[in-house]
């Protein structure tokens, strides 16, 4: 951005977003770099327009210009509008703007994907069969990735999981989730055994840090590392394109609703702010069904 004015808004903005909203690292990034890549498009071609002065045309040229990319998919595309539309939005309520260019946007439809999910008997192949070394850093994996399918946790809730939030009297975790939201998940007897267990097991030189899980040298677990050993571990007992921390989260969800979980406690279970983002996993459970009936109906 080329401008003063721009960068007094986007700041605000961004500040709203952070410790109001209290957005994630992740998301603030992923925002700020969509509207200032916004800005330095219509500060070149528009000679530096005050805020008052956008307007849907400029707006829909860098949308053209974004769509001429063909690496950008809709996905990304309808996050960039939605950061627009959030901005907007947020000024037209600050009232340093009457009415928002976005109000004639339209955002591309996305086909909407099933949930990518691991089988049960492939969950209990890697969490019952597979070898993990008996050093911290295997321990640390083990327990990494019986949480993840055993809670349907984030990855960036499971980072900074404390000791604090294990509840071993009530058999449960509290977990804080997108926007600081709290909630609660039981787990099993095991499961709960096994983090005494872990906790027990840490190094004297690393009790005194508050995060569950951490490195051998007493640092937190970065995403990209955990990415990476969750790759690597569900690569020997799956086929599944994706094997990723969030396809454990899918699993986890899938597997309840083919077993007859309710929706609502799906809901509650993955921190969904509402239930529309939970009914995905209902087609996986029609789909089950349908397999079932072929297999079982004699007219099928």
């Amino acid at each position: 951005m080329q401008t003063t004015e721009p960068n007094i808004f986007l700041q605000s903005f961004l500040n709203y977003l952070k410790f109001e909203k209290r957005y994630s690292a992740h998301t603030l990034i992923a925002y700020q770099n969509d509207l200032e890549q916004f800005f330095s498009f219509i500060n070149t071609n528009y000679e530096n327009p005050s805020i008052t002065a956008i307007n849907a045309m400029m707006i829909r040229s860098w949308l053209a210009t974004l769509k001429g990319d063909e690496n950008l998919t809709a996905k990304t595309l309808n996050r960039k509008i939605s950061a627009l539309k959030s901005f907007f939005k947020f000024h037209l309520k600050k009232e340093a703007i009457t009415k928002s260019p976005m109000t004639t946007i339209i955002s591309p439809k996305i086909n909407k994907r099933l949930p990518v999910f691991v089988q049960e008997d492939n969950i209990h192949t890697l969490l019952e069969h597979v070898e993990f070394t008996d050093d911290w850093k295997g321990k640390t994996e083990k327990l990494v990735l019986e949480l993840f399918y055993n809670t349907g946790i984030r990855l960036s809730e499971l980072i900074q999981l404390k000791q604090e939030y294990i509840d071993i009297y009530y058999q449960q975790i509290k977990v804080i989730g997108k926007g600081n939201k709290e909630r609660i998940i039981p787990i099993s007897k095991e499961l709960m055994n096994e983090i005494k267990n872990y906790i027990s097991l840490k190094p004297e030189e690393l009790k005194h840090l508050p995060q569950l899980f951490i490195t051998e040298k007493g640092k937190t677990l970065n995403p990209r590392q955990v990415y990476g050993f969750v790759k690597k571990y569900l690569s020997l007992v799956t086929t599944v394109q994706k094997r990723s921390p969030h396809i454990l989260r899918h699993s986890f969800a899938t597997h309840l609703m083919n077993n007859g979980a309710d929706l609502n406690a799906v809901k509650e279970l993955l921190g969904h702010s509402s239930l529309a983002a939970t009914q995905v996993y209902t087609h996986n459970t029609i789909e089950q069904l349908k397999d079932i009936y072929k297999k079982a109906h004699p007219k099928a």
